[in-house]
């Protein structure tokens, strides 16, 4: 008897994956902490950047994408191949640095957060997340690990429920996303520079374009650069694939910022530097139900964020010194790359025992990645458009205009950026 066909949706969600998780990741709690501030401080005047942001994130995205599925390889590998060595080294130590940074003040968050629900230590709390996401990160296979970060994806919805509780003028809310409210203050600017910096950053270019090899190795296909008669079905699910997760990423935070907006803004709360101080502040607005939900949602995301970040550093320096390095590796076949994964999430963990201020941690982040983004992502289009790297799949013309337009938005937020510490 013949099996029955996969119903659409099915067939639709069995092509999601890489795209979709890193969206996810992309809402990580310091990335809610940011839009909680964005929120309370301008209200819904800042919407119209996730209009603007979406496309730049897709196109940057597709093209980390088409790196890792096109030619094997992840973007520090490429970077070996055919660049400087010293370009090479500088990209992966200041990755490694932000991403330390960004796990820090993540994990930071979670401990936090669940301190508020349950009480206790926060700072235990913390170092029992870390070590949670390593022993996870450790010890399941490629396909249970992917499988659960999809599932993980699902806690994202809990903020989508705090805008449904919260009061929000939709009228005024969805009028901002196309006629920008804008004002001329070094914080306005600032805020800006920030929401591209929380959504367009690298540690999600090496994480996209390295699970687009390990699903490669899963489905046991060669690079496309060496199978280029099969691209076509490939590029249409990479293109649908990180649609849907830039889509849901973005819709996300606009959540957040309309749920922090309708709340904290409209009570005159406007101070918020960490997303566990926008789950408190929530609960004598909106109510117990809206903060926990927030707190939930905090611990959550990072379950999903914390070991994207891990991953993607421990990706990056493996290519970087030519070693093996994969998730669907037994760990003593892969020493290197997963005690890379257990260091730098353990590192961050530390930086909560030692004084260090989060909102100032991810200050400090948030420097390291603009100095880091934008060379990165001229790299890329680099690699993309080189046809020693990409074979006959060099990234087309028009598409290359999108992503060298999006690596110049975010050279110009960089610039803008430093302007401010003058």
């Amino acid at each position: 008897m013949d099996k029955p066909e996969p119903s659409r949706l099915r067939r639709f969600f069995s092509q999601l994956g890489p795209g979709l998780i890193t969206g996810a990741a992309d809402d990580d709690p310091s990335g809610i902490g940011t839009h909680s501030q964005v929120g309370a401080e301008f209200g819904y005047g800042l919407a119209w950047t996730f209009v603007l942001s979406f496309p730049l994130m897709v196109v940057i995205q597709e093209v980390a994408a088409l790196i890792g599925r096109v030619t094997g390889a992840g973007i520090a590998r490429n970077l070996r191949r055919h660049y400087p060595r010293p370009l090479l080294w500088s990209v992966v130590l200041l990755l490694l640095i932000a991403n330390i940074v960004n796990l820090g003040a993540d994990l930071g968050a979670m401990g936090a957060a669940l301190a508020l629900l349950l009480g206790g230590s926060s700072a235990l709390h913390t170092l029992m997340f870390g070590v949670v996401c390593v022993v996870i990160e450790v010890g399941l296979n490629y396909a249970r690990y992917a499988s659960l970060l999809k599932w993980t994806t699902l806690s994202l919805f809990s903020y989508f429920a705090v805008v449904m509780v919260a009061d929000v003028p939709w009228g005024r809310a969805l009028t901002a996303l196309v006629i920008p409210e804008i004002q001329w203050t070094p914080a306005y600017a600032m805020a800006v520079v920030a929401i591209l910096g929380t959504t367009i950053s690298p540690y999600l270019f090496f994480w996209q374009a390295a699970q687009e090899i390990e699903e490669q190795h899963r489905h046991h296909a060669k690079p496309l650069c060496i199978t280029p008669r099969e691209a076509g079905p490939e590029l249409k699910r990479i293109r649908l694939d990180t649609l849907v997760g830039m889509g849901f990423s973005t819709l996300v935070s606009l959540a957040i910022v309309y749920a922090t907006a309708a709340t904290l803004n409209a009570n005159g709360v406007t101070d918020i530097t960490t997303s566990a101080q926008a789950a408190e502040a929530l609960r004598p607005i909106a109510g117990p139900f809206a903060f926990a939900l927030f707190a939930l949602g905090i611990i959550g995301t990072g379950m999903l964020a914390v070991p994207v970040l891990a991953g993607s550093a421990a990706y990056a320096v493996t290519e970087m010194v030519g070693v093996a390095g994969s998730l669907d590796a037994k760990p003593l076949r892969a020493r290197l790359f997963y005690a890379t994964i257990a260091v730098t999430t353990l590192l961050g963990a530390s930086l909560n025992f030692i004084g260090i201020d989060p909102a100032k941690a991810l200050y400090w982040a948030a420097v390291v990645n603009g100095v880091l983004a934008a060379p990165l992502m001229a790299a890329m289009m680099l690699i993309v458009r080189n046809p020693l790297a990409m074979g006959r799949l060099t990234l087309s013309p028009g598409a290359a205009m999108l992503g060298w337009a999006a690596t110049g938005v975010m050279a110009v937020a960089t610039v803008v950026f430093f302007l401010s510490l003058i």
